[in-house]
């Protein structure tokens, strides 16, 4: 559990995403993604992961979409670049071990931030990970923050929808249907 922010988790979920701390409003509210520039819960929905568009408030009922939620880091801040290395440290050991109890199929970072830190690596790319953690495949997928204005909305859906049909094979999501790449470029934005 975080800070005022309670991890939406259960066992062997299809996907655990992983923001990377909690945003003020969202501890605040108690209720992740809770900012209204954040495309989370649209993402999300374009993607096919959720037959409608959930609201913040509404965040438990991703269960019932086989998915849940946590952060790496548990202290709420304005901005993820006003945490610490020394806290992504801090919460390694923890996080690990709550996503070998929990046991997903697939573990999604939401931006780089958290998997760098957490992985000793310095770069990674976007997308599905060579490693694992426990037996969860690894995906790094852009920051839905609307702050993060490298990526478009079609840009994130096609990145989540990518992750979606690996998640839930023979499923259809809305973005997956162009044959184009991932992102379709490089960026190395959060």
């Amino acid at each position: 559990m975080s800070e005022g922010l309670e991890d939406i988790l259960a066992e062997r979920l299809a996907v655990i995403f992983c923001g990377i701390n909690p945003g003020l409003l969202a501890a605040a509210q108690g209720h992740h993604f809770a900012g209204r520039g954040n495309r989370f819960w649209r993402t999300l929905h374009l993607a096919g992961f959720t037959a409608h568009q959930v609201l913040p408030e509404d965040d438990r009922t991703l269960l019932q979409y086989h998915c849940g939620l946590t952060t790496v880091v548990e202290r709420p801040t304005a901005r993820a670049d006003q945490l610490s290395r020394d806290e992504f440290k801090a919460a390694a050991n923890g996080f690990e071990h709550k996503i070998r109890r929990y046991a997903p199929r697939h573990v999604a970072f939401l931006g780089k931030a958290g998997y760098c830190a957490l992985s000793g690596l310095r770069e990674v790319a976007w997308g599905l990970q060579p490693q694992t953690l426990g037996d969860a495949a690894v995906w790094v997928l852009p920051n839905p923050s609307g702050r993060n204005l490298a990526f478009t909305l079609e840009q994130l859906v096609q990145a989540y929808g990518q992750l979606y049909l690996a998640a839930f094979p023979g499923s259809r999501a809305a973005c997956a249907r162009s044959d184009s790449g991932m992102l379709g470029g490089s960026n190395d934005s959060t």
